[in-house]
């Protein structure tokens, strides 16, 4: 499952933007799968027939345009995590933040797996169903619609895609990727209105589909969780035999029900799902946490700006330093895949380095004069320095190791930076 874990769309965004785009529609796609969206397929295409009295040339044109509503909602709320910026990385260190969202996450996981129907109020849902009209603008709206009354089911895919955003602050690349996850959900529309194709009858695959959603929700809730409680931050090891167990548990939840049978069922058949749900949840979780678990490495970070100076002015290198927060996804992942790879390790044994770590910046107030200083407002930021602290160089993303070592050697040899 895409994007079960909010770190898993960080891992696809170091691999490139065409990778990002693509990790999000698959997400859309799967979304698409859902029970709040799948039965609308067929009914909306339905409708365009109904109203138009068209061949399939004028239906894929409508269908286009219905696609393309749900995008723009998807698009507008991938600007705004974007602008979101900071604010939004500070909620996630914020205690009275983090447990709502926790909780938030465990309401939406127990309505998938059965125990209410989360969805808009009927009078709502009424009143949007007959927003639009004939015509390619009328299905745009009803597009508008759509996605509105499908977001209940995006939760799991959707967060780890906005919390990515969220910490970019560009809003042109969160529209692209929403937009991207949107036309993912608009996939099967295009199918049936193009090609004239059948979907799978709705059935029991669909609560499946709904019980995989709820398990990724709660091993979200358990994610958040982890940034105020430190016991759950803690559960984790560098060792492979960590993972093994992880996966092992994760897989025996499986195997006693947590997928495949219901909440509806007899007693005994409820007590096999909760105890499987509660195994996978735990090795779901334990192996996020072992993915992003930094693994061993030689490097030494100054915690000093003071002492780095120092250094770099003593030995007459560059200073490279990292911004950072624990809530920053994309700076976790180049600290696993790119401050861990020998040949940057390699490289960076040629810069003094300098680590500064912004989860708390309110508390600190000096962490904000470093930021004017080098000029941060965004996550992650490298920059690479003199030893008087003048800027040569700049990386403000995720990249993979090749593009990294790139970059920063040419810095290294730089100009300071205007």
């Amino acid at each position: 499952m895409p994007v079960a874990e909010p770190s898993a769309f960080a891992q696809a965004a170091s691999r490139g933007v065409s990778s990002a785009l693509f990790f999000a529609l698959t997400a859309g796609l799967l979304t698409a799968l859902t029970p709040c969206v799948y039965p609308m397929i067929p009914i909306t295409i339905s409708i365009f027939g109904a109203k138009q009295r068209t061949g399939r040339a004028r239906a894929l044109v409508l269908a286009t345009a219905y696609v393309a509503g749900i995008a723009t909602m998807f698009g507008a709320l991938g600007t705004a995590f974007a602008l979101l910026g900071k604010a939004f990385g500070t909620f996630l260190a914020n205690p009275w933040v983090i447990a709502p969202l926790a909780l938030f996450f465990a309401a939406m996981a127990a309505s998938m797996f059965g125990a209410f129907e989360l969805s808009l109020p009927p009078v709502l849902q009424a009143r949007l169903s007959r927003v639009g009209g004939k015509g390619v603008a009328g299905a745009f709206l009803m597009g508008i619609v759509g996605g509105i009354i499908a977001a209940p089911c995006t939760g799991p895919p959707l967060a780890g895609i906005l919390a990515y955003v969220a910490t970019t602050r560009d809003a042109v690349y969160g529209f692209m990727l929403l937009a991207s996850y949107a036309v993912g959900i608009g996939v099967p529309f295009w199918a049936i209105a193009g090609f004239s194709m059948t979907l799978p009858r709705s059935g029991a695959w669909m609560e499946s589909v709904k019980s995989i959603f709820g398990i990724a929700l709660l091993v979200a809730a358990l994610y958040y969780l982890k940034n105020v409680v430190p016991a759950l931050a803690r559960m984790t090891d560098a060792h492979p035999a960590f993972l093994a167990g992880a996966l092992a548990l994760a897989a025996a939840g499986v195997a006693l029900g947590a997928v495949h049978l219901s909440f509806h069922d007899a007693m005994g058949h409820r007590i096999r799902k909760a105890a499987g749900i509660g195994l996978a949840t735990v090795g779901l979780f334990a192996t996020t946490n072992w993915v992003l678990t930094p693994r061993e490495s030689s490097l030494h970070w100054h915690a000093s700006e003071a002492a780095a100076l120092t250094e770099a002015g003593a030995t007459s290198r560059r200073m490279l330093i990292d911004f950072r927060a624990d809530w920053c996804l994309p700076c976790r992942e180049l600290e696993l895949s790119v401050f861990a790879n020998p040949k940057v390790v390699e490289e960076l044994r040629n810069f003094v380095l300098f680590r500064v770590d912004l989860t708390n910046e309110d508390d600190d107030p000096t962490l904000g004069i470093l930021k004017g200083k080098y000029g941060v407002d965004t996550l992650p930021a490298i920059r690479v320095a003199r030893a008087d602290g003048v800027t040569l160089g700049v990386l403000n993303q995720l990249v993979g190791p090749d593009e990294f070592l790139s970059r920063i050697a040419s810095m290294r040899q730089g100009e300071p930076t205007p």
